[in-house]
Parts: structure tokens; C-alpha cells; sequence
């Protein structure tokens, strides 16, 4: 199972970057979350607390950070048992914009159990893709 959503940002990448990377800001431009607890940094533990589930936030480790291109996040179960990757992912295109691409991908042996349990994130995800865009759009 995996959920993803994108938009084209007209800003330059590390304008799109300093608004991505700034978690407890988040809440100013997406409504799909209620507060987000951590540094965003490699190596870093961030906790996303979502609106779905506001009460129980998930908590992820930053394991890939390419400032202005592209950063992972992960987290799950001890032992691989269920694990969950969200990358994002910045490309900038010809005409100066910038392509935001987010995925989520789901695997572990007890993935298929699991995924039956998580709501359809697919309107949350492009309502994050789209205040993205909206947010830096609007500072730029």
C-alpha cells in the first residue's frame, strides 16, 4: 500500500525547502495537522501528530536529508515488522519551478494486516502537497 501527491511550486527549491523543513509551523498551512513535535534533521526523531488520529502521533526518524532535493523519513515496528517510508522529494524544473513530489510506502511481514487498519491518507496528502504550494507561493 502506498498513498503520494504532488504539486508545481512556482519558487525556487530552498524557498520550498525552508517551509518543508520547518515542522512546528506546519499547522499554518496544513490543516491535516494538528502539531508536529521534533527537529526535521538527519538523524533527528520527529513526531507528526496527524488530525485523523490527533491523540497519537507517529513518530519517525529523519534518514535520508539533502537540503533543497530530498529527505526520508522512517518509522514503524522493532524488527522490520512493519515499517513506514515517507520520502519527499524537490526537482526543479526547466522554467524555475519546482517540482514537490510526497510517497509513502508500507512493507513488513505484517504490513498487509496493518494497512487495513490506516484510512485513506490520499485527501491529506495532496491537501499537504497543496498548502505547500499555497504557503511558499504566498511568501515569495
Amino acid at each position: 500500500m502506498e498513498f503520494q501527491a504532488s504539486s508545481v511550486i512556482d519558487a525556487r527549491p530552498d524557498a520550498v525547502w525552508a517551509v518543508l523543513v520547518d515542522g512546528p509551523r506546519w499547522t499554518d498551512w496544513d490543516s491535516a495537522v494538528v502539531r508536529v513535535e521534533g527537529t526535521i534533521a538527519l538523524g533527528h526523531k520527529v513526531t507528526v501528530f496527524p488530525e485523523v488520529n490527533p491523540k497519537r502521533g507517529f513518530p519517525v526518524t529523519v534518514v535520508e536529508f539533502t537540503p533543497g532535493q530530498r529527505m526520508v523519513w522512517r518509522g514503524g515496528m522493532p524488527l522490520g515488522l512493519f515499517t513506514g517510508t515517507r520520502t519527499y522529494t524537490l526537482t526543479e524544473q526547466s522554467d524555475g519551478k519546482v517540482r514537490f513530489a510526497m510517497r509513502e510506502v508500507y512493507t513488513g511481514p505484517l504490513a498487509g494486516l496493518i494497512t487495513r487498519s490506516i484510512p485513506d491518507l490520499a485527501p491529506s496528502f495532496t491537501r499537504f502537497a497543496d498548502g505547500l504550494k499555497r504557503r511558499v507561493e504566498s511568501s515569495t
